[in-house]
């Protein structure tokens, strides 16, 4: 009678539902960690239940339904010391370790990431994405990041998580090469390889990361605004047709305007006039200007040559510069000249390019008397 009086005040139906859908670890809570041999454990699809015996990590039972005896406890039965089955309580905190999918977790580019684009040269590039997480192996999650607390959020790990995110993704984004305006087709691309470098350092906390995707890469406002200045210049196209069609416009609504008669009709109708023979006067000009581009017009003539520049050296001083056209005056054949580009001072009847000035002599002077 007073063993099974015991027997009653210890729990033998150890389970866990969760309401909350963000708790990732649940310690099944009980007085005094009695729990009774041969309870039934039951742990239902995405969970795991782990023991922690005397703070050592014991057994850790997949989705099923057990009861709690020697031949499913093979490490606690040996932390216990157990030579065979008894019916007594023992001591054992159990943790129920969620496996399912924690989906919807954002991140983000807090700063800026720094790379050289072909198109833009140095950059700075913003991104966010959405992440899912889930527990891959519960040991080294309870002993690297659980401990023991007894109600572990998604929320308490996210922030680890979302630092490593980025992390990759600034390094991934600044190796790609890949330009910016064609980065958002390749955000799949890009995603792959953030979560393969990501895989490693997850491993090592018992997690992986089944889902991420990088939604947006944006530019600096002020990048986007020039771009939308280029976008608009090529929508406009040919400035002159787009001149005459806003005239165009502005002389029709010119026109409503004084649609209601007296002075306003007056003013719209000059207004429309006066617009209308601008845009008459700039058809025109257009017109003209084509016609005369469809003549054949004389091309302008070449510029001059540009003439090369002569200096002088003559007993210890030097004079000029002379244009060549005008040296022939100012030496002899043995008068030292030098110009740019010439190695050192020549004699001129030693330099080929003054050598038509010497090469008509006039005769010798007729005698004198």
């Amino acid at each position: 009678m007073v063993f099974s009086f015991l027997k009653g005040q210890f729990i033998d139906v150890i389970e866990w539902t969760d309401a909350s859908r963000d708790t990732m670890v649940y310690r099944f809570e009980r007085y005094g960690n009695s729990i009774m041999y041969g309870a039934k454990l039951t742990v239902r699809e995405g969970q795991m239940a782990v023991f922690i015996h005397e703070g050592q990590l014991a057994d850790v039972f997949e989705p099923g339904m057990f009861m709690l005896e020697t031949n499913n406890m093979p490490l606690l039965t040996a932390l216990q010391h157990w030579d065979h089955g008894f019916n007594s309580p023992f001591k054992s905190e159990i943790y129920f370790v969620n496996t399912r999918r924690f989906t919807g977790l954002k991140w983000g580019t807090q700063n800026p990431v720094m790379l050289r684009d072909p198109e833009f040269g140095p950059l700075r590039l913003r991104a966010f994405g959405s992440y899912a997480v889930r527990v891959k192996d519960p040991v080294p999650f309870m002993r690297e990041i659980v401990g023991t607390d007894g109600d572990f959020t998604e929320d308490k790990i996210a922030g680890q998580i979302r630092n490593i995110v980025v992390q990759k993704v600034s390094r991934v984004l600044a190796a790609s090469g890949i330009p910016a305006l064609d980065m958002a087709a390749n955000t799949k691309d890009l995603s792959d390889v953030v979560s393969k470098a990501i895989a490693p350092t997850l491993e090592e906390y018992g997690l992986e990361m089944p889902e991420l995707y990088i939604e947006n890469i944006s530019l600096p406002p002020e990048v986007e605004k020039v771009l939308d200045q280029r976008t608009s210049m090529g929508i406009v196209g040919d400035l002159n047709k787009f001149t005459q069609f806003s005239a165009a416009q502005a002389m029709q609504k010119a026109a409503e305007g004084g649609s209601d008669g007296g002075m306003g009709a007056g003013l719209g109708a000059g207004m429309g006039m006066g617009v209308g023979m601008a845009m008459a006067q700039g058809m025109g000009q257009n017109m003209g200007q084509q016609s005369s581009a469809g003549q054949s017009a004389p091309p302008p003539p070449p510029p001059p040559a540009s003439e090369p520049m002569w200096h002088v050296a003559e007993n210890g001083q030097t004079r000029g510069p002379f244009p060549q056209s005008q040296l022939a005056s100012q030496i002899t054949r043995d008068t030292l000249v030098w110009t740019e580009g010439q190695s050192g001072w020549l004699k001129a009847g030693e330099v080929p390019a003054l050598a038509r000035l010497f090469a008509t002599m006039p005769p010798p002077p007729p005698p004198a008397g």
